[in-house]
């Protein structure tokens, strides 16, 4: 952004970034919401280029695409389109823009909800699932959001199993949403989308779905830094693990690791993992559609690899994801994107310059189709872990090779 360009301009575009959508995203934006008003747009090129003219400052928008856009911002005309702050003016936090990300429950039920969009919608989350591997989360979120709010529509005016099960399925929806914004690395939108996650999972009336949404908060206070929280969560789902189905006791149990591993207590990390490990040979069948990362091959030793990166025991660290990343199938490109990173960090440290500089290679290609923030935070750990080597040939390669990935914020994925 040059001075030339004026703050409304900016602040158009800023906003779209920090929606994480890229233009051609907002042009759906503004199809759709002109389509539930009734006006009639042009075509979407023409749309793109309006409005590549307008985040430049060349043309200012005219009637009646400033209603439009302050609907989809969810701001009035006159904060959307002023001329002041920005700079550094204070983004909403979560409970200013939760308002827009769940529909209230209508109060007025249907007669008749039909319990085949519980099957709809099912498979829409399924696909969901299976997309964020290969696109990450950026041409996800906005699918995922709307189709959210149509969930908790159709569950307000249902009755019955067909209204537990929408509640159940609004549940999946928000958790995703979560997921989607945390490997994006915008944590407030994480945490709403989280919170509606257990408060659906509650009103579904749902032992597991309420354990589960927990540890998804816990989750989020792993990628924070947070031990305390991380243990709080997890100690809360597994104080009485007895109504808990092997899935959901795996999957508090490990983040329950990591809350340890990031408080520097090993022993309880390893207690915490080998018990997690004896429950991953007796898992239950289900139709539940959450937390089945567990079901993958070395899913304990993968998070046990990372515990032990957090714990600085590098030598481990290596051993297990030497055994892991040839095991990983191509199509989890994001996670062997993030484990190469883990590598790397461990290979700086050992210290394995050359190896090292061969594996960020190899990590950056994914970082660049994904942008996986998640890999970026781990990528960054690699300058402090080259210690005496940073200052040679290979380490001045490793240093070049860092800076873009290292300078660039999650909002720069366009």
């Amino acid at each position: 952004m040059t001075d030339k360009v004026p703050v409304w301009a900016a602040r158009l575009r800023a906003r779209r970034r920090f929606e994480l959508w890229s233009q051609k995203d907002l042009v759906r934006e503004l199809v759709e919401t002109a389509a539930a008003k009734g006006v009639r747009l042009p075509q979407r090129a023409s749309l793109l280029r309006m409005l590549k003219e307008w985040e430049s400052g060349r043309r200012r928008p005219q009637d009646p695409y400033p209603v439009l856009l302050s609907r989809i911002f969810r701001m009035s005309e006159d904060e959307l389109f002023s001329e002041g702050l920005l700079p550094g003016e204070r983004e909403p936090r979560p409970a200013e823009r939760t308002p827009a990300h769940v529909a209230a429950l209508p109060v007025e039920r249907s007669r008749h909800v039909a319990p085949e969009l519980v099957d709809y919608f099912r498979l829409q989350l399924l696909s969901h699932y299976a997309a964020d591997a290969f696109l990450g989360p950026r041409h996800l979120i906005g699918p995922v959001a709307s189709q959210y709010r149509t969930i908790t529509e159709l569950a307000g005016q249902a009755d019955g199993e067909v209204r537990r099960e929408l509640l159940r399925l609004g549940a999946g929806y928000a958790a995703f949403a979560g997921w989607l914004y945390q490997d994006s690395g915008v944590a407030d939108h994480a945490e709403a989308w989280l919170n509606l996650n257990l408060e659906m999972a509650h009103r579904a009336e749902d032992v597991q779905l309420v354990a589960h949404a927990l540890t998804n908060k816990a989750m989020l206070a792993t990628d924070l830094g947070d031990a305390a929280t991380v243990i709080d969560l997890t100690g809360a789902v597994l104080a009485d693990p007895r109504p808990l189905m092997n899935k959901t006791r795996i999957l508090a149990l490990q983040q329950a690791a990591h809350g340890y591993a990031l408080a520097a207590d090993r022993a309880r990390c390893d207690a915490l993992l080998d018990e997690a490990a004896t429950l991953a040979d007796q898992l239950e069948d289900d139709d539940r559609m959450w937390g089945n990362a567990c079901r993958t091959p070395n899913y304990v030793e993968i998070q046990r690899a990372t515990c032990y990166g957090r714990l600085g025991l590098t030598s481990g660290a290596l051993t297990l994801w030497d055994q892991i990343l040839p095991a990983m199938p191509p199509s989890a490109r994001r996670d062997i994107g993030v484990f190469l990173a883990r590598q790397a960090a461990a290979l700086a440290a050992v210290p394995d310059p050359e190896w090292a500089t061969v594996v960020v290679r190899e990590a950056m290609a994914h970082l660049h189709r994904i942008g996986s923030v998640r890999q970026r935070a781990a990528l960054r750990e690699i300058p402090a872990r080259m210690g005496a080597w940073a200052d040679s040939t290979q380490g001045r390669v490793m240093t070049e090779m860092l800076a873009g990935a290292l300078s660039r914020s999650p909002d720069a994925r366009r």
